[in-house]
């Protein structure tokens, strides 16, 4: 059995508060989990897209997605996909903004998922879809007598939610069955696989009629939701068929995967940098016992965490610090503790400080470039991926504030060395020099085929100066970009400045 320390924090009026929790969780140490394809239906500016992760060209122990194309063509939809992904295997509200991303000549979005589940002597295949849409939220209508924000008048709905799989081991082949389905106005279908999971007990099937409905109007998945997922556990002790704990097994993979191996870094993570604000996503652990988590980490002001979580904090940087010295010469971090302070609830805290040292010479790391902390603040992750297989981590806009010569050399060595997956969006276009093309696929001009592979590339080919020709002279099938005129532009420059001139 693992332990993991959960690791949460929030801004609250201008101060950070963390809370933290340990919790037990089943063992599925041996199992990977990874994503090998997506398919995205009205959603922001894709109307239909797929794009499989798997590299066809070589067999590398890592996957990487690096995902190119012209501003506004889907790059940041791939990212928001795989976090309502997140959102939905955690079992956690969705937030209302998700809402806004279907398309408004659409009723809804659907994305469809595909993973591979793999342990020492079985392979699951996994395929989970769902839909989303705007709902007018009744539930705030009825409880307050205030005029409603934007964000309150409206909820998002989550629903034909599908959980479908195939298996292989030894001694048996499983063809792909839905396991789950909540299509129809039952609790779920096939019977069959029902009654596996929970039985004949007509007290449960109504007890989840009830669930089911409490758990879409919180925007939450039904299939992960814990409500199902205890009830399911709950039947573990009487069960001992092979079916029943190859299903739970399925679902325990996948929500340990959600919880514990996918981590998402979006731009809104950029912008906190900005704000003088450290977003240090990771994920550490040591033979039994583990950390997971995101810590916003103040870089103008002193940060109150908890005295345990010290520790933790120290041991991330830690190993931080060993890659940080050979990317950037002479620059380690450290964390320094400025006293003690009681927590709301009770709780020792300790005030900290992110210090950047460099030539022996300390200064509080706020003062060092963007770039620097946008290094630090995704770090220890990409030590992950490169150490382990299970964990995929989503990052939009890599490249912002990082060299590209050392963008290009980090992608490269996690690509031809690393374990884990890498998904990730970028302007910079040095790694085209630096990965293998089966790592690379670029979004469209068309919305109904948003994302493609480069076809008609030959194996001495630069993949970089190939794209470039592709944006001048538009080879490939689907359009790459849609072409600016740069008279028209200076025109445009030129009219504006005139705007408002008597």
């Amino acid at each position: 059995m693992r332990i993991f320390l959960f690791v949460l924090t929030k801004f609250v009026e201008n101060d950070i508060i963390m809370l933290c929790r340990f919790k037990e969780v089943i063992c599925v140490k041996d199992i990977h989990v990874r994503l090998i394809n997506i398919v995205i239906e009205h959603f922001k500016n894709v109307s239909n897209g797929q794009l499989d992760f798997v590299n066809n060209r070589k067999n590398f122990k890592t996957s990487i997605l690096g995902l190119y194309g012209q501003n506004g063509s889907g790059k940041t939809v791939l990212i928001d996909a795989i976090q309502l992904l997140k959102y939905a295997l955690c079992g956690k509200s969705i937030p209302t903004y998700f809402a806004d991303y279907i398309q408004v000549d659409a009723d809804s979005a659907k994305i469809q998922y595909t993973f591979s589940i793999q342990s020492e002597n079985s392979k699951y295949e996994a395929f989970y879809e769902f839909k989303i849409r705007k709902e007018f939220n009744t539930t705030f209508q009825n409880t307050t007598t205030r005029e409603l924000t934007e964000e309150e008048n409206y909820k998002v709905m989550l629903f034909d939610e599908v959980l479908s799989y195939s298996y292989e081991d030894s001694i048996e082949k499983i063809r792909k069955g839905v396991l789950i389905d909540t299509m129809t106005q039952k609790v779920f279908v096939p019977l069959a696989k029902y009654e596996c999971l929970l039985g004949k007990d007509k007290k449960v099937t109504t007890d989840l009629l009830v669930l089911k409905k409490l758990v879409a109007a919180s925007s939450r998945s039904f299939i992960f939701s814990s409500e199902l997922i205890n009830k399911i556990r709950k039947r573990k002790a009487d069960v001992t068929d092979t079916e029943f704990k190859r299903h739970l097994l399925l679902l325990e993979s996948l929500i340990f995967y959600g919880n514990f191996e996918l981590f998402i870094i979006n731009t809104k993570n950029s912008g906190m940098i900005s704000m003088n604000a450290l977003p240090l996503a990771f994920k550490y652990e040591k033979e039994n016992y583990g950390a997971v988590g995101n810590m916003m980490l103040s870089l103008e002001a002193l940060t109150l965490i908890p005295k345990d979580t010290v520790e933790i904090v120290k041991k991330v940087i830690s190993d931080m610090n060993v890659v940080l010295l050979q990317m950037i010469p002479g620059l380690t971090i450290s964390v320094k503790e400025l006293g003690i302070q009681i927590l709301k609830n009770g709780k020792v805290g300790s005030k900290i400080q992110l210090m950047s040292c460099k030539n022996k010479k300390e200064i509080p790391l706020k003062y060092e470039s963007e770039g620097i902390k946008k290094i630090v603040s995704i770090l220890q992750l990409l030590i992950v991926i490169y150490n382990q297989s299970s964990i995929t981590v989503a990052i939009d806009e890599i490249d912002a504030g990082v060299f590209e010569y050392l963008l290009g050399e980090l992608l490269k060595i996690l690509s031809e060395k690393g374990k884990g997956q890498l998904i990730f969006t970028s302007h910079n276009l040095r790694p085209l020099e630096t990965l293998d093309r089966g790592f690379v696929a670029f979004t469209t001009a068309n919305p109904n085929n948003r994302y493609v592979r480069m076809s008609g590339l030959k194996d001495n080919n630069n993949l970089r100066d190939f794209y470039f020709r592709d944006i001048i002279l538009g080879e490939q099938e689907e359009k790459l970009y849609n072409p600016t005129n740069n008279a028209e532009i200076t025109l445009a420059f030129r009219e504006a400045g005139e705007v408002g001139v008597p």
